[in-house]
């Protein structure tokens, strides 16, 4: 049997004068969420924060037998599988109605990326909206296993025989899926059998926009620890020129029972969501560089 040995962080980068990304560990429920917000006024960190509130809260309460849940069961998917949409929509709902209520959070919304892992089928299932990525590392190789929901990705999608040049012509930080745009929103899912050895990066688009997949996995395989491989990628994200927030969450799997590398505990207590506003000083733990013009971050358009 496996287990799953997890650590995050998160930095405000060299660009932005705030962070508006938030990140969560609960150990207990074998869960992890990376939540990137947009919007006005500081409303990205408040959407973010209450998306990683909002999945947490549900998974605790949905812990007993006898919970009602607010979405119909899919039979079509597993139980851990309708658990992590549930949860994503219930943020979803809650940020899109404190949106409407709240002048000052008016169009605010959150990417989001989570990972349950269930023991017993040995299955890690991934759920994700918007553009943070979850990527996996085996045998000296990385893969994404999620797709960006951004008009990026749409144009290829729609017309794949695009020129080099045309593609280069392509705006790639609009995104067209978020939380908290529509009262109701798609998840996008898959599921993967973790090995012994094998690392998930769950990230929002601070890392990946930042590093190519090549240099994610030169950084990954250079220690075994994961609060050290989200140290180096927070610094290494700022060394090419920290354009947006960096957050990282690292998961290890190793063989139950097998004993803990000393910084492999998580960074905050078990079980509870770890956020933005609370680690600004992670970025006392990196060394700045020359800063570069940072893109400009656009909030979806309305979904039809």
């Amino acid at each position: 049997m496996l287990r799953a040995v997890a650590s995050g962080l998160t930095d405000v980068g060299l660009q932005r004068d705030h962070n508006e990304d938030s990140y969560a560990v609960l150990s207990e429920y074998d869960l992890f969420i990376v939540a990137d917000g947009m919007g006005g006024h500081r409303a990205g960190d408040v959407a973010s924060r209450m998306a990683t509130e909002s999945i947490a809260d549900f998974f605790r309460t949905t812990a007993r037998e006898d919970a009602t849940w607010p979405f119909h069961f899919d039979t079509s998917l597993s139980e851990e599988e309708n658990r992590l949409v549930a949860g994503i929509r219930v943020a979803n709902r809650q940020i899109f109605e404190r949106s409407l209520r709240s002048r000052d959070c008016a169009g605010m919304g959150t990417t989001v990326v989570g990972a349950l892992f269930s023991r017993k089928k040995n299955r890690l299932y991934v759920g994700h909206v918007g553009d943070s990525r979850a990527y996996r590392v085996r045998g000296g190789l990385i893969e994404q296993l999620t797709r960006d929901h951004s008009l990026f990705n749409d144009y290829i999608a729609a017309m794949p025989d695009l020129t080099e040049e045309q593609r280069a012509e392509l705006p790639r930080n609009v995104i067209t899926r978020a939380l908290g745009m529509q009262d109701n929103v798609v998840v996008d899912l898959m599921s993967d059998d973790p090995q012994i050895g094998d690392v998930f990066l769950l990230c929002s688009d601070g890392l990946s926009g930042m590093l190519a997949d090549e240099q994610i996995l030169e950084t990954v395989q250079s220690t075994g620890d994961v609060s050290e491989i989200c140290r180096r990628l927070v610094t290494r994200a700022n060394e090419h020129g920290g354009d947006d927030n960096i957050t990282v969450l690292a998961i290890r799997f190793q063989e139950e029972g097998a004993l803990p590398d000393p910084l492999d505990a998580p960074t905050e207590p078990e079980g509870v969501a770890i956020h933005a506003s609370d680690l600004q000083a992670a970025s006392e733990q990196v060394t700045p560089t020359a800063p570069i013009a940072a893109p400009t971050r656009q909030s979806p358009p309305d979904e039809s």
